[in-house]
């Protein structure tokens, strides 16, 4: 490969999650979420790697912003659609995750997405929340929508979501 005037590079940085990870059963879903957007404890590494942070957590809902860039592009010079469904995908997850008591964790069965207008790098600091429209102690249903740098709704998500205790480590 050649590398000339037009090629980009990004770094990908992360904390190690271990600290984090251990006190995860210890916590409600809402405490360790709220500890992890005030940085007390490290943020998922996916959250590096496409930009994006927790801008607030309450109670069945949260709200994260993305910063899309170049590398997260497509052939066609759109971002991916892919980073925008893991947008939805963790904002679905971590609504859940604020209503889960301690040694509480949760996974994906299903989500939905519909992408209702194209984004570029220009489109951010996208807003995605999430929240949840239905809790309960198995199966769990969250709704999602991400809005652009001018309000207008790029793509909204709805999901199911399996809950299950923590295995303590």
């Amino acid at each position: 490969m050649s590398t000339d005037s037009s090629t980009r590079e990004t770094t990908v940085t992360w904390t190690d999650t271990s600290q984090g990870l251990s006190l995860l059963p210890t916590m409600d879903g809402i405490d360790f979420l709220r500890k992890m957007a005030s940085g007390e404890v490290p943020g998922a590494p996916i959250g590096a790697h496409i930009g994006m942070q927790i801008a607030e957590v309450d109670e069945g809902t949260i709200t994260f912003h993305c910063h899309p860039d170049e590398s997260h592009y497509n052939p066609i010079g759109m971002v991916h659609g892919g980073l925008v469904c893991t947008l939805l995908d963790s904002a679905l997850g971590c609504a859940v995750h604020t209503t889960l008591p301690k040694g509480t964790g949760y996974t994906s069965i299903e989500i939905k997405v519909n992408y209702l207008r194209p984004v570029s790098k220009d489109s951010g600091p996208l807003v995605c929340t999430g929240h949840v429209t239905k809790g309960g102690r198995r199966v769990a249903f969250a709704e999602g929508e991400v809005v652009d740098n001018k309000g207008k709704t790029v793509a909204t998500a709805s999901g199911s979501l399996l809950i299950f205790p923590l295995s303590a480590k």
